[in-house]
């Protein structure tokens, strides 16, 4: 299948928008202001405005692998695996050897075992979905349209009251391989029967505009692991809402598409663990010596240097 530039393009804003969730949330932590929004303060609003509107990253990350399908093969799974051994290995060569001195045959050795020895939980969680990829797309093939929308409806509510309601273990808060499954059903579904609707990117908008606020207010009222959970019914449907704009325009552009295929090292770098920890100590240090009109320029400063950097980064990777 030809690569759909406006949906790369979405590709790319969703890997943005999960390095500004670490910079943000996973970084300076969220405040918890459960009702009392007298005492916010400007840095509090910010962070949860901030969190409310790219938290939906990894949920449109993972509905556009629905939405093109996952075609499983040994192939395209030695080269997940040597995507993310290449940054693995490569980091820990680095930092062990170059810059902090200590090698271990060990540390080597975990550098390797990507799918059971990361802090990453969507490389893993991104593995359970490829091997079950073949079993979704047979079952929605031989589904109708009233047989699919049954099922996706049914398991996308007790995903949500069993799971996120009632904090089921199974997936309290979207970590899950179950929540990617739900995303990838979902985009499979946008694929086979949503068609282009006449001002589709006008509705969209507005309904993203509408969850995004309610995703804000529910984290004024609730807990933000609850609020910001990836499973939250305000959260999918500001996923699915921001995913159908970008499907409403349909071009084709060279360039998206080629950096579009290195945005999963923007996660594979940042969010690696010899990596991260500096990377958060920069952002917290930069948030408390900073006014927030300053963060807030060096903080999209970082992103985009960050993300064309790995970009850059990621061509002897790709050759």
């Amino acid at each position: 299948m030809q690569r759909q530039s406006n949906i790369e393009l979405l590709r790319l804003i969703s890997m943005l928008l999960i390095l500004v969730v670490h910079i943000d949330g996973a970084s300076l932590g969220l405040p918890q202001p459960m009702g009392d929004i007298a005492s916010m303060t400007a840095r509090d609003w910010w962070r949860l405005v901030v969190e409310s509107i790219s938290i939906i990253g990894v949920n449109c990350f993972v509905l556009i692998s629905g939405y093109f399908g996952i075609r499983a093969s040994w192939k395209g799974f030695a080269r997940l695996t040597l995507y993310c051994l290449f940054y693995s290995v490569a980091i820990y060569c680095i930092v062990a050897i170059g810059i902090n001195r200590d090698w271990t045959w060990q540390g080597l050795g975990e550098s390797l075992m990507v799918y059971s020895h990361t802090d990453l939980w969507f490389v893993p969680a991104y593995l359970g979905l490829y091997i079950l990829a073949p079993f979704l797309n047979k079952s929605i093939e031989s589904m109708t349209f009233k047989q699919y929308s049954i099922s996706l409806g049914a398991f996308i509510l007790f995903n949500l009251y069993a799971g996120w309601f009632w904090g089921g273990n199974f997936n309290p808060t979207g970590y899950t391989i179950l929540q990617l499954v739900m995303m990838y059903l979902i985009g499979r579904y946008i694929y086979r029967f949503i068609p282009q609707i006449k001002n589709l990117g006008l509705y969209a908008t507005i309904a993203w505009v509408v969850f995004t606020g309610l995703i804000l207010l529910n984290s004024l009222y609730n807990k933000s692991i609850v609020a910001f959970a990836y499973n939250s019914p305000f959260v999918v449907l500001a996923s699915i809402s921001f995913f159908m704009m970008f499907k409403s325009v349909v071009f084709t552009n060279k360039v998206i598409n080629y950096c579009a295929a290195s945005a999963f090292a923007v996660y594979l770098v940042h969010k690696n663990p010899l990596v991260w920890g500096q990377f958060k100590a920069v952002v917290e240090s930069l948030w408390s010596q900073l006014s927030l009109p300053m963060f807030t320029i060096v903080a999209i400063t970082i992103v985009l240097v960050v993300f064309v950097a790995c970009v850059i980064i990621d061509q002897p990777r790709r050759y």
